[in-house]
């Protein structure tokens, strides 16, 4: 059958962009362990330089240090196109997924809108209103309601004048209730002194000399 129709042509796969930067990145770090191994060699030409007279060997030993420094240019310069070519790569996969990201968003705006009108078409304006008009009739009836059922009766008529002026007389009894003035005289009262106890008198005998509890004579202090 293969011989008779062909074979489908396979198309090849796009590289994915992490995995070139991933490889350019492994390119640029092979390039450094070079560029490291030269810098050695380097320092080694110098070393040998350094101790050496003026001469063929030294002359000798600086174009092999010449050569070596040309080749570490080379590196360095392939590792900052590597690094540059990585670089531009990365700047251009952030822009892809921010216009992915975009779209993404675009996408969810769109659905929330479809949905918010879905949702706004069940509701009817007109309704609102007329239930916001019941509503307020029922809570002028509610306070006609309170009004009457908290109606007084049997009061008798009394003149305002006359109201005020009880209330008057009933404010200067209740400041003539609160005076404390009785109690200011109160605490004027002096507080009477406390008389130190007195002291026992000293027993004397026959011969008005002062004697102790067993009838001897008291020694003087």
């Amino acid at each position: 059958m293969n011989r008779l129709f062909g074979r489908k042509k396979q198309t090849d796969t796009p590289p994915n962009l992490n995995d070139v930067i991933s490889g350019v990145d492994s390119k640029a770090e092979n390039i450094d362990s070079k560029i490291s191994r030269l810098d050695a060699e380097l320092r080694k030409y110098k070393d040998q330089m350094a101790k050496m007279r003026e001469g063929p060997d030294k002359n000798s030993v600086k174009q092999k240090a010449l050569r070596v420094l040309k080749q570490r240019k080379m590196y360095e310069q392939q590792a900052g196109n590597l690094r540059q070519q990585a670089f531009n790569m990365e700047q251009a996969n952030f822009a892809i997924q921010t216009m992915k990201d975009t779209q993404s968003t675009v996408v969810a705006m769109k659905e929330g809108v479809k949905s918010m009108n879905k949702e706004y078409k069940k509701i009817n304006i007109d309704e609102i209103e007329d239930l916001q008009d019941d509503m307020a009739d029922m809570l002028e009836l509610n306070d006609e309601v309170q009004e009457a059922l908290g109606r007084s009766y049997g009061m008798p008529e009394v003149d305002d004048d006359e109201l005020a002026a009880e209330l008057e007389a009933l404010g200067d009894e209740i400041a003539a209730d609160a005076d404390s003035s009785y109690l200011d005289e109160a605490l004027e009262v002096p507080t009477p002194v406390k008389e130190p106890p007195q002291q026992p008198q000293p027993q004397k005998n026959k011969d008005g000399v002062a004697v102790d509890e067993f009838g001897l004579p008291q020694i003087p202090a």
